[in-house]
């Protein structure tokens, strides 16, 4: 059996109504010993008012299960249009817990445009410039914005705490500027999609040390399970997939990218010897 980690997951119950401890466990006996949470402020899922409550989910989980989660708070792209400098306070607040990886994910989506690209450039700038207060590394969304995605990292100096850029989905030009920036590349289920020719041009040359695997949970699911509900108990189908695409052996694709994701997060995962939920 593999053993990994899975270095993007989303285990709300906006997400997986069963709760996070039984996708963990299926995650656990499937080889997943990491999980890299992530928790989203937003407004529309505000409790008691509070749009930074839904992030703090990711951290109570890494709090209650610490030999196995980390996590990361941000706003997404999607929701930049309700950043405010409240908003703003808490996240850094809530950055600065020990539990706390990475401010992420934050970033750029010009696909949907759920928010205005003006907008979400400058919260994009702005949240880069909060990693850098706590002194920890970022998860990048990026979609449809690859210039722009560049450009901002670069200005911004996010070379001073670097990241990932999570569920990669670019190509080597991006992939090579990301590099010299310090960051890693996290690819997810779409390396395993038959139309992701890029993307696996990329997970077959980028350097070993500098690669992660990803379900984005509960999206992306990777082949054969496509179109169905994702969980990181399948982020060995993807790991399997780019060990072919390098011609690796499948355990020493596992073993870099678990190491690569401690060594990024700053975090050690318990092995499978160690006591589970």
């Amino acid at each position: 059996m593999l053993v990994l980690a899975d270095a993007h997951c989303h285990l709300d119950g906006h997400h997986f109504a069963e709760g996070p401890d039984s996708v963990i466990e299926r995650g656990l006996a499937a080889g997943v010993v990491g999980f890299v949470v992530v928790g989203l402020a937003r407004i529309d899922r505000a409790v008691d008012g509070d749009p930074v409550e839904p992030a703090r989910f990711a951290v109570n989980l890494a709090r209650r299960v610490p030999g196995q989660v980390a996590a990361c708070v941000g706003l997404h792209p999607h929701d930049a249009a309700d950043h405010s400098e409240s908003l703003h306070a808490s996240l850094r607040e809530l950055a600065r817990e020990p539990e706390v990886a990475a401010v992420g994910e934050i970033g750029l989506d010009y696909h949907y445009d759920h928010s205005p690209r003006e907008r979400q450039r400058a919260v994009f700038a702005a949240l880069i410039g909060l990693a850098r207060e706590v002194r920890k590394p970022i998860v990048v969304h990026t979609r449809s914005a690859p210039d722009d995605t560049l450009d901002i990292l670069e200005r911004e100096g996010a070379r001073e705490v670097g990241g990932i850029i999570h569920c990669f989905s670019e190509d080597r030009g991006f992939a090579a500027r990301a590099l010299d920036l310090g960051f890693d590349l996290s690819f997810s289920g779409i390396v395993t999609f038959r139309n992701a020719q890029s993307v696996q041009d990329v997970a077959g040359w980028a350097p070993l040390d500098r690669i992660l695997v990803e379900t984005d949970s509960p999206f992306l699911a990777p082949v054969p399970f496509r179109g169905k509900k994702c969980e990181p108990a399948l982020v060995h189908h993807t790991a399997m997939h780019i060990a072919e695409l390098r011609a690796l052996a499948p355990e020493v694709l596992a073993e870099a990218t678990l190491g690569n994701t401690e060594r990024r997060f700053r975090k050690a995962f318990a092995r499978p010897s160690s006591p589970r939920l």
